[in-house]
């Protein structure tokens, strides 16, 4: 899996790809976590991606330091299908909320 935040964003200026990669590594999560200049969710800033190989890709905007636990859900239940959809977002808590995009893989 790999994660992308937008480096020009406040949470990716804050460094926190350095706060999401141990929660990840804790949780027993492998991905590769990266930051790029401008992912162009301006309108709902501080993006993140998330994409894997033949699965449904997912950005999510208006992300916070405090969704630090969901984006760890959200990271195994992602991990954890074939095709990257989830049956139920419920257990996302407020990260559903703030889903910008799904791509088909």
């Amino acid at each position: 899996m790999k994660i992308t935040l937008c480096a020009t964003c406040t949470l990716g200026a804050s460094g926190f790809a350095g706060d999401l990669a141990p929660a990840l590594e804790k949780a027993g999560i492998a991905a590769e976590i990266a930051t790029v200049e401008c992912m162009s969710g301006c309108a709902r800033p501080s993006t993140i991606a998330f994409r894997a190989p033949g699965k449904t890709a997912y950005l999510f905007g208006e992300v916070t330091a405090d969704d630090l636990p969901h984006l760890v859900v959200f990271a195994r239940l992602y991990r954890d299908t074939p095709d990257g959809n989830l049956a139920d977002a419920r257990p996302l808590g407020p990260l559903r909320m703030k889903a910008l995009a799904r791509i088909p893989g």
